[in-house]
């Protein structure tokens, strides 16, 4: 194969083939622009037969704006993560969009990869929960690039945010457990330090105080991250006395409650719901396998996905519109955890 078959067809060869100006083929190719039925033909075959696909950073730097979003995110790996990264794009691409994931995990690299995102002249960008600090997020807003929030804190002025009902979520474990009979109660989880593992905690003492559950009940379990192997250490921790475990657990996250479940029945022989009861967060796809069928809070990932790219796409039309705060509603699935 020669270099010429190799390389990319332009819009000058596509005009060449169908006998018309640059121009025809640019507004064929450009929605809502005019271009008689018959050109519009030509050069549609023309680009078929050559190949011809749209050179979307050339339009950008013509039409002097970019159609391309960052998505900064953490956790990869982590089953909700997915399930949230997906309806974005699809989201994303509804509007026209193109998302450029960027990965948030290395602290070393992250500054680097988000002043990499504004050499794209990126349209807006969107952070998920876990996603950098607001110190650089804001270097965004300062230079009038849109930025829009998922399950964080809304602490930075001029950003949108969306997050889901963390506190009613928390409140129907809280309930669940208690109706089914649980008496000493735990929560697991990062809720020193992470926005959506703070709200989730508080929902949930809070809850169990209107409940008539006093605070000597309750166990509160922090870790830094929320992991399946958070999970697993914080059984060893509170399970570790029998006297004072709990029976009725609510965790963070689904992963958390799925490496509670198994180091609880590996290393304490714990069933479930016959000795714990035990209500997660997310509904991640593992939670409805026969080896856990977790009860659990489920986020409405569309719902997330919806609302943070139509935010974005507001502040993008207007910057200086005000900054917006939505909440997302969750719902209780209840498995065979909590009997």
């Amino acid at each position: 194969m020669t270099d010429k078959e190799k390389s990319w067809a332009i819009a000058e060869d596509v005009a060449r083939m169908a006998g018309v100006s640059r121009s025809a083929v640019s507004r064929t190719f450009t929605p809502g622009a005019s271009v008689s039925p018959k050109t519009r033909a030509r050069v549609l075959e023309a680009a078929k037969t050559l190949n011809y696909h749209v050179d979307i950073n050339a339009r950008n730097m013509i039409q002097g704006r970019s159609t391309f979003v960052g998505v900064v995110t953490s956790a990869l790996v982590s089953p909700f993560r997915a399930q949230l990264l997906a309806p974005i794009a699809h989201h994303l691409a509804a509007r026209g969009l193109l998302p450029i994931l960027m990965n948030a995990d290395d602290p070393d690299q992250t500054s680097y990869a988000l002043q990499r995102l504004l050499s794209y002249r990126i349209a807006g960008v969107i952070m998920t929960s876990g996603a950098p600090p607001l110190s650089l997020a804001r270097e965004y807003i300062e230079r009038k690039v849109p930025v829009a929030m998922i399950n964080r804190a809304p602490e930075l002025e001029g950003a949108d945010v969306i997050n889901s009902d963390n506190h009613a979520g928390a409140a129907l474990a809280a309930r669940e457990l208690f109706d089914s009979g649980a008496t000493r109660f735990a929560f697991i989880g990062p809720h020193a330090t992470h926005f959506s593992g703070r709200q989730r905690c508080e929902g949930y003492v809070d809850a169990l105080a209107r409940l008539g559950v006093r605070k000597n009940r309750i166990t509160l379990c922090n870790s830094t991250i929320s992991s399946y192997e958070a999970g697993q250490l914080a059984a060893r921790e509170v399970l570790a006395d029998a006297s004072s475990a709990p029976d009725g657990v609510f965790c963070a996250t689904d992963m958390v409650a799925l490496g509670f479940m198994d180091e609880a029945r590996r290393a304490f022989g714990r069933r479930f719901p016959e000795d714990i009861r035990i209500v997660g967060f997310d509904d991640i796809q593992h939670a409805a396998l026969d080896s856990y069928r977790l009860s659990t809070i489920a986020q409405n990932t569309d719902a997330l996905a919806h609302s943070v790219v139509d935010m974005l796409t507001q502040r993008i039309t207007d910057f200086s519109r005000a900054a917006e705060v939505r909440i997302a509603p969750v719902t209780f699935v209840r498995r065979a955890t909590t009997g």
